[in-house]
């Protein structure tokens, strides 16, 4: 059974879940969750990571420290352990994401997992762009994750 709370916060509500101590998944908004897999009540490794999007989220912080255990295939922890990789304030494009990988014509892929990121800030995928510099899709939104990108390039 995980444990999920919600807080206000500067992007809006969010919602994070823990299970066994472990940060599972962060979601933009209130979702409908089964409450057979969900208990709402505020853990103490729930509020630290609340507490640490609170300083991301006002520039204090460049670097989560927090134990994460996002579920998904081996190749979408692969990609989602190289996007942990990715400096504060930079981009990558899906492209690179892939040849970091040695995956080179798996950017189609890479896409794929990294929309499937289900810890979103914590694990950055916002942090992944489009070849041409465009803003590609974010599950928070695009003007999250401009307002993502651009909180990290002025706070470098």
């Amino acid at each position: 059974m995980k444990n999920i709370f919600y807080y206000e916060t500067k992007i809006g509500k969010i919602g994070i879940s823990e299970e066994n101590n472990y940060i599972t998944d962060l979601f933009f908004g209130i979702q409908e969750l089964s409450c057979e897999k969900y208990t709402v009540k505020e853990t103490k490794i729930i509020k630290d990571a609340n507490k640490q999007l609170s300083e991301y989220l006002n520039g204090d912080r460049k670097k989560f420290d927090l134990p994460l255990h996002p579920s998904g295939s081996e190749f979408s922890k692969q990609v989602w352990s190289e996007l942990c990789k990715i400096p504060y304030g930079e981009t990558r494009t899906y492209l690179e994401l892939a040849n970091t990988i040695n995956r080179p014509k798996s950017y189609r892929a890479v896409g794929l997992a990294n929309s499937k990121n289900p810890i979103s800030i914590f694990i950055p995928c916002h942090r992944i762009i489009g070849s041409n510099g465009s803003l590609r899709g974010y599950l928070g939104g695009i003007k999250t994750k401009d307002y993502l990108l651009k909180l990290e390039s002025e706070n470098k």
